[in-house]
């Protein structure tokens, strides 16, 4: 891992591959472990960022399960816009079935509040919220979040999905805005 150049910014290594692969494994064990045997859940990835973690954490997951996606915007640049747009919604009938949100990370918890509000009235049998990074020093909203990989500072991140104006998501480990 070395230094790269997105668009005007540089980013320096952070978190490689090998242990990114850790925290999708702990995660998908934790999860299965709390989660009842005989149900499939469905997990529903938070698009754009959540698509490799979600197709990794399905792979390690050992059940059964169901999988989909919701897309959902609220970055500009290297900042959160705080406001979020849907712009694909769910599809499948989720009434009386275990929910759980993938997500690739949550700092202010705008996105989180949005998925609470979309899932509200869906009758789920149980909605929890994974996600791969956390943000706590910039978390603002009182809502539960049910799993976390890896908490970090409040610096902003590139790679394995996660972007810069659309660059970087292809990046197999996760790069910091250099200082």
């Amino acid at each position: 891992m070395s230094l790269i150049k997105l668009h005007d910014k540089e980013f320096e290594p952070f978190i490689d591959k090998n242990r990114i692969a850790k925290y999708v494994k702990y995660l998908a064990e934790v999860i299965a472990d709390d989660l009842d045997k005989d149900e499939q859940p469905i997990f529903i990835g938070i698009l754009n960022g959540s698509f490799i973690f979600a197709a990794d954490f399905v792979r390690e997951y050992p059940y059964d399960c169901h999988i989909s996606f919701v897309k959902l915007a609220s970055y500009e640049g290297t900042n959160s816009s705080g406001k979020v747009k849907q712009l694909v919604g769910i599809n499948e009938d989720l009434e009386g079935k275990t929910v759980v949100i993938l997500e690739d990370i949550i700092d202010s918890g705008n996105t989180l509040s949005e998925i609470y509000k979309i899932f509200q009235n869906q009758n789920v049998k149980s909605l929890k919220i994974a996600t791969l990074f956390f943000k706590p020093d910039v978390f603002t909203k009182a809502l539960p979040i049910d799993y976390i990989g890896k908490s970090i500072e409040d610096k902003f991140i590139v790679g394995y999905g996660l972007d810069y104006d659309g660059l970087g998501r292809n990046l197999p480990d996760i790069y910091q805005l250099k200082a």
